[in-house]
């Protein structure tokens, strides 16, 4: 692999459960409910595919736009107090780009994207970071992965994946990259998806050792 692809939500920060609290107080507070499948409904979803989710499925009686800036603003104040970094995910990082290209595909909008490079320091070596909401439709479609492998100017063939989710990880497959699954202890992913990826990781720092593999091959 010529390059590595995190995403973002479940992968280097522990952020799910976050953007679900932020997203059902907002649904809370303007009329909306709340079903069972929701929550896994919106993984994956760029900003404007889940603040029309939340609008025409869950009765959030607010436009859109409104609904996505109320819970991005939700979002921005959690992380001003300290973005929820995983354990290990900044060391990875920087120790993966020692050596290959590095992006950021995630379905969080820029400005948080924006906000854990800048708190970790990360972003003077990821290569790309690139937003869903920026690319076209959000995850499962591979829109992401396919502009963040063109940012680096890799085939998506030489590219490996890390990702948490169902729709994660089918965006990647989609994308035609190597898929290495960490899968989110919160929300797993369906086993039928999980069983597709190359390898799964109990923890982010058993990617060093696929990767040093691969570099031996």
């Amino acid at each position: 692999m010529d390059a590595v692809v995190f995403d973002l939500d479940g992968v280097l920060v522990d952020s799910e459960t976050v953007w679900d609290e932020v997203r059902r107080s907002v649904a809370a507070a303007n009329g909306g409910t709340w079903a069972p499948g929701t929550t896994r409904a919106m993984m994956g979803m760029s900003t404007p595919e889940w603040a029309a989710y939340l609008a025409t499925e869950c009765g959030v009686r607010l436009p859109p736009e409104r609904i996505a800036e109320a819970v991005i603003d939700g979002m921005v104040r959690r992380y001003a107090e300290r973005p929820p970094v995983l354990p290990g995910a900044v060391e990875v990082v920087r120790a993966v780009a020692r050596d290959r290209l590095v992006a950021i595909a995630s379905s969080s909008p820029p400005v948080l994207i924006t906000e854990v490079l800048t708190a970790t320091g990360l972003s003077e070596v990821v290569g790309a970071a690139l937003s869903s909401e920026q690319t076209g439709a959000g995850k499962p479609a591979p829109d992401v992965y396919l502009a963040a492998a063109k940012a680096l100017g890799v085939p998506p063939r030489e590219c490996a994946a890390v990702e948490d989710s169902t729709n994660g990880i089918r965006s990647a497959l989609n994308a035609g990259m190597t898929v290495y699954a960490l899968p989110n202890p919160h929300f797993p992913p369906d086993p039928d998806v999980l069983a597709a990826a190359s390898a799964v990781l109990d923890d982010l720092r058993g990617l060093l050792a696929l990767l040093a593999a691969d570099h031996r091959m």
